[in-house]
C-alpha cells in the first residue's frame, strides 16, 4: 500500500513539473508576457475627428468678447488666499496681479520670488498665455512653485481675464474668429466675381489666322 501511494505520489509531481516546464516554455516561445501590437489594426471611424473638433467650443476671442468681469470677480475668490488685486497691493503666497495683463511673465510683481522655471519662461502675459496658464499651471510650467490645480471651464478663464483687465488695464482683446460659415460665404463670393477664366491667347489666336483682305495692300500705297 505504501509503495503504490509513493508511486502514484511521484507520478503526480512529475506531472506537475513536466506542466510546469510546458507552461516556461510556451511563455517564452510565445512572449505571452509582453503585450505586443496586433498585426492588424482597428479601423478608423470616419467622422470622429470633426465631431472631437466641433466639441472644442468657442475660440478665445469670442469668448473673450462675451466675457464678464463680474463673474470673472466671483472666480477670483478662489484665488483671494494667495492673491491680492488691488493697485499697491502687496505680495502674499503669489504675486499681486495688478495690472498684469500684457506684463513680462514671472517679472510683473517687484520682489516677489517667483520660481526660476515661471521666471525664465519668457514672453508676456498675452491672453492666450494667461489662458493656458488658469488651465493648468503646472502643465504649462511643471517647475512652478503654484499650487493651483486650475480651472477647466474656458467662461471662467474669459470672465476671470475680463476681471483682471478690469484691474489695471492690459491689451485688447482678441478678435473672435469668423464663423465656417461666413468664410465659406466669402470665398464663394470671390469665385462668383472672378466669373469664369477665359483661354489665354484665344483673341490673339484669331487674330493672327484672319486673312487680310486683297485690296489692304493697295489701299496702303494710294493713301
Amino acid at each position: 500500500m505504501q509503495d503504490r501511494f509513493n508511486t502514484i505520489a511521484g507520478w503526480t509531481l512529475f506531472a506537475g513539473i513536466v506542466g510546469l516546464g510546458l507552461s516556461v516554455a510556451s511563455g517564452l516561445y510565445f512572449q505571452a508576457d509582453k503585450p505586443h501590437r496586433p498585426h492588424e489594426m482597428g479601423y478608423p471611424i470616419e467622422g470622429a475627428e470633426e465631431a472631437g473638433a466641433a466639441d472644442a467650443g468657442p475660440d478665445l476671442g469670442t469668448l473673450l468678447a462675451a466675457a464678464d468681469p463680474a463673474k470673472g470677480e466671483s472666480v477670483f475668490a478662489k484665488c483671494v488666499s494667495c492673491h491680492t488685486v488691488e493697485q499697491g497691493g502687496a505680495n502674499g503666497i503669489g504675486p499681486n496681479l495688478y495690472a498684469i495683463l500684457g506684463q513680462a511673465v514671472g517679472k510683473h510683481a517687484a520682489g516677489f520670488a517667483y520660481s526660476g522655471d515661471l521666471a525664465g519662461f519668457g514672453g508676456n502675459w498675452t491672453y492666450e498665455v494667461m489662458d493656458a496658464w488658469l488651465k493648468s499651471p503646472k502643465g504649462m510650467v511643471p517647475g512652478t512653485k503654484m499650487s493651483f490645480a486650475g480651472l477647466s471651464k474656458p467662461e471662467d478663464r474669459a470672465n476671470l481675464m475680463a476681471f483682471l483687465k478690469a484691474n489695471g488695464g492690459g491689451p485688447e482683446f482678441p478678435a473672435p474668429a469668423a464663423p465656417a460659415e461666413a468664410v465659406e460665404a466669402d470665398a464663394a463670393a470671390a469665385d462668383d466675381a472672378a466669373g469664369p477664366a477665359s483661354e489665354p491667347g484665344a483673341d490673339a489666336a484669331g487674330a493672327v489666322a484672319q486673312p487680310e483682305p486683297a485690296d489692304a495692300g493697295a489701299a496702303t500705297e494710294n493713301e
